[in-house]
C-alpha cells in the first residue's frame, strides 16, 4: 500500500509540474509582443494567406542575423562543380517563382504563405550533379541541418524562399534564403541556409531527426 501510495504522489507532482509548465507557457505568449507586417500580401488569387506574425518561433539558437553583403551560399559534396554565390548572384540569377504553400508544425499549427524564390533544382543543376548523389543536406547558419531525398526535390517544384508574402523574409522568418519544403513538416524548412551538400549518405539524419523525429516528415 505504502508503494502505492508514493506512486501516486510522484503522478499527482507530475501533473502539477506540468500544468504550471502549460500555464507559464501560455501567460508568455499572450505577454510577448507579437511582430506587425502592415505592408503584407493577405490574399493572392481569391486565397487569404496567413500572416507572417502568426508563426511561433522556433531555433536551436534564436534568431539568426545575416549580413548580406557579406552572405555567401555554397554547394558542395557529390558535384562536379563546387560553386559559391553571394546573396546578390542568387536574386539576379535564377528565375523566379511565386507559390502558395502551407507550413505544418509538429506542435499542430500551421500558416499558408504566398513564398516567392527560385527552384531549388534550378540551382543544383548548375553544379552537374554526380550521378552517385541520392541525398541532400542543408546547413544553416546556426548550425541547424536537415536532409531531403534529392529525387524529391529534382521531381517537385521545391522552392527555397526569400519573400513572403510579398516582402523580403525578415530575420525571424529565416533571412536569406528559407527552403519551403511542401508536404513536409515544419521541421525540414530550415530557415537562414548557408550550405547544400549534396551526398550518397541515405542514413544522415539532421538536428531534430537524431532526436527521434521522422526523417521522411510527411504531412499525413
Amino acid at each position: 500500500m505504502e508503494k502505492i501510495k508514493r506512486f501516486k504522489d510522484v503522478i499527482v507532482f507530475a501533473v502539477v509540474v506540468l500544468l504550471i509548465v502549460l500555464i507559464s507557457f501560455a501567460i508568455y505568449l499572450q505577454s510577448s509582443p507579437r511582430m506587425l507586417y502592415p505592408e503584407e500580401i493577405r490574399e493572392y488569387e481569391g486565397e487569404d494567406l496567413s500572416s507572417i506574425g502568426d508563426f511561433s518561433a522556433n531555433a536551436i539558437r534564436g534568431t539568426q542575423h545575416v549580413n548580406a553583403s557579406t552572405y555567401r551560399l555554397t554547394i558542395t559534396g557529390l558535384v562536379n562543380k563546387t560553386l559559391e554565390y553571394s546573396y546578390d548572384d542568387v536574386i539576379k540569377g535564377f528565375q523566379k517563382y511565386q507559390k502558395v504553400v502551407t507550413l505544418h508544425c509538429v506542435e499542430q499549427w500551421s500558416v499558408k504563405i504566398l513564398w516567392e524564390g527560385f527552384l531549388l533544382k534550378d540551382l543544383l543543376n548548375q553544379t552537374e550533379i554526380n550521378p552517385n548523389a541520392t541525398v541532400v543536406i542543408f546547413h544553416a547558419y546556426d548550425g541547424y541541418t536537415t536532409s531531403l531525398p534529392l529525387n524529391y526535390i529534382l521531381d517537385n517544384d521545391i522552392l527555397i524562399a526569400y519573400k513572403m508574402n510579398g516582402l523580403t523574409l525578415p530575420p525571424e522568418r529565416g533571412f536569406p534564403f528559407q527552403l519551403v519544403a511542401e508536404s513536409k513538416f515544419g521541421y525540414k524548412w530550415i530557415k537562414w541556409i548557408t550550405q547544400i551538400e549534396l551526398s550518397y549518405n541515405e542514413n544522415y539524419r539532421g538536428f531534430w531527426e537524431s532526436r527521434g523525429w521522422s526523417n521522411e516528415a510527411d504531412i499525413p
